[in-house]
């Protein structure tokens, strides 16, 4: 991107924040190479992600590089075709049919419920055993 300074700064850049395993949290600019930093607080996030961000763009300014443009989300047709085994096909089809609602409404009800999983695993979880596995007792 050939701009002024000031115009590479005021770009808005997306940014991730990893849970680091050994504690802290790992900030980085994926339309940035190599800009990232590490905080050990979360509430240091914002401030350590414009603190990186304007040095990288100072600095690869200054060594007379190019600054790369933000990417942004394209746009979603909210269409998507997918792939399920003919008997969870079956089943979603059948508690449709039990809720009075369409196959695709109960999808996007289930999915809708989901849209939260963040860390936690997206499948069902077992929290009781039996021996007949038809009365495995699922969660979220």
């Amino acid at each position: 991107m050939n701009t002024t300074l000031e115009e590479a700064l005021s770009c808005h850049y997306r940014f991730d924040v990893i849970a680091d395993p050994d504690g802290g949290y790992v900030v980085r600019f994926p339309d940035l190479p190599v800009c990232m930093t590490q905080v050990e607080n979360v509430d240091e996030v914002s401030a350590a992600a414009e603190e990186i961000r304007t040095l990288w763009i100072e600095t690869t300014f200054d060594l007379g590089q190019e600054i790369p443009l933000p990417t942004y989300p394209e746009e979603f047709s909210g269409k998507f075709n997918v792939r399920i085994p003919r008997s969870l096909h079956r089943d979603l089809v059948h508690r449709a049919e039990e809720e009075g609602v369409s196959l695709n409404q109960l999808v996007v009800s289930l999915l809708s419920d989901r849209s939260r999983w963040g860390t936690q695993s997206p499948g069902p979880q077992t929290t009781q055993r039996s021996s007949d596995p038809r009365k495995l007792a699922k969660v979220r």
